[in-house]
């Protein structure tokens, strides 16, 4: 934990997990990890199972797939993505990936090269530092502004960007904010990514899980204003987060991406990958095409609904401040207000005491880039969430200095 390069979401929690005491019978909650499958009112639809059986059970797809990815695969994506779009994309602009993060990894390595700069909102997802420092690709932070709902600071991304600035990054819906971007922010973001002359990563993992006052907009809506790569997955949405289904998209009808010595790297850069199982891309077609409206509406409600729980909860920790109300995603930042806790050197030595005396985990802010706030994920069986968010109210009355 030295470096940010060295963060890991998933190893942070597994240390908080080995300080648990396990003595204390007390059942460990985690409202840590991104990952709702765990619990039964996030399973993922029947229809999205039963298209997963039909494919293996063809026995048509046992073999490998296209390094880019089944063509049907890449066409229904590009179909899909297009609903939200002005233009169509097509099944070109489409590389199948193994889950979202690969798709970080492939964005990075396109974008590599000597001497090289990215631009990453703080806080956010460490993985883009993780894969930044195995490209030798020096990561710049621009800060996202909790008192204008985690709006990016667009002022510091005209200061922090030279000539070897090579794109900047914004997660929307975000991780691990809450947040869900206005049609005008997102499109101020596109025209100070075209007045630098860089393009935009949106990281779009997320996408349509937004329940507040915003609806989602896809960055590449303004594709003719940047050069956009979109990343996203099957995984929350559909609840599959295991199924490590993801896809890399270059959403670009200026034709930016067109180079034919861009588009051979990409190809070549696949070749070298292992993408998702050949019958999950196979089911792709089916899963978008059939899932029922219904599903969704029923994970936003639940979301919105658990959102709201942490929201009520919160508010009765003296010690926590939530600065902004989550409108999307599964995740929320608060504030740890130090000076009211004692014994408590910082965020990492709360959510270490906090897991062993609650068996309760909760993501440190250190993680995400944000020393002394916390990352609460509220994609949890309302019950689970209750009972957690009352330990971490017990945990905080006995260590909040008495005035």
């Amino acid at each position: 934990m030295d470096t940010a390069s060295t963060i890991t979401i998933k190893g942070i929690l597994s240390l908080l997990v080995q300080n648990v005491d396990e003595n204390n019978g007390r059942r460990l909650i985690s409202l840590g990890m991104g990952d709702p499958s765990a619990y039964s009112c996030f399973h993922t639809t029947r229809a999205t199972q039963q298209a997963v059986v039909d494919s293996l059970q063809s026995e048509k797809f046992n073999g490998y797939a296209p390094t880019s990815g089944l063509p049907q695969t890449r066409r229904s994506i590009a179909e899909y993505l297009s609903r939200d779009l002005p233009y169509k994309l097509t099944s070109d602009d489409v590389f199948v990936t193994s889950g979202c993060t690969q798709a970080i990894d492939v964005a990075l390595m396109m974008l590599a090269r000597p001497g090289a700069n990215i631009l990453l909102p703080r806080p956010g997802f460490p993985i883009y530092e993780l894969c930044s420092a195995f490209r030798n690709v020096e990561v710049r932070h621009f800060n996202l502004l909790p008192q204008q709902g985690w709006e990016v600071d667009l002022d510091a991304i005209e200061t922090l960007a030279d000539k070897n600035t090579v794109a900047l990054v914004i997660v929307n819906p975000g991780n691990p904010c809450g947040n869900v971007y206005s049609y005008q922010h997102l499109k101020k973001i596109a025209e100070t990514a075209e007045k630098l002359g860089i393009l935009v990563i949106a990281d779009e993992v997320y996408g349509h899980l937004a329940f507040g006052s915003k609806p989602f907009v896809p960055m590449a809506v303004f594709g003719s204003t940047v050069p956009v790569l979109t990343l996203g997955s099957l995984s929350k949405r559909w609840i599959v987060p295991g199924w490590r289904l993801g896809w890399f998209v270059t959403s670009d009808p200026s034709g930016t991406f067109k180079n034919p010595k861009a588009i051979e790297r990409i190809k070549k850069y696949f070749d070298i990958l292992g993408g998702p199982a050949t019958f999950i891309q196979a089911a792709v077609p089916q899963i978008l095409e059939s899932t029922d409206e219904v599903f969704f509406k029923k994970t936003i409600n639940i979301l919105k609904q658990t959102s709201e729980i942490c929201c009520r909860k919160i508010k009765e920790v003296p010690c926590i401040t939530c600065t902004h109300k989550p409108e999307g995603s599964m995740a929320m930042m608060v504030r740890l207000n130090m000076e009211l806790l004692e014994d408590i050197s910082d965020d990492i030595d709360f959510c270490f005491k906090l897991a062993k005396e609650e068996s309760l985990i909760i993501l440190p802010g250190t993680a995400v880039g944000l020393k002394n706030w916390l990352r609460i994920t509220f994609a949890v069986d309302p019950s689970f969430l209750e009972e957690g968010l009352g330990r971490l109210k017990s945990f905080c009355e006995r260590h909040t200095l008495e005035l």
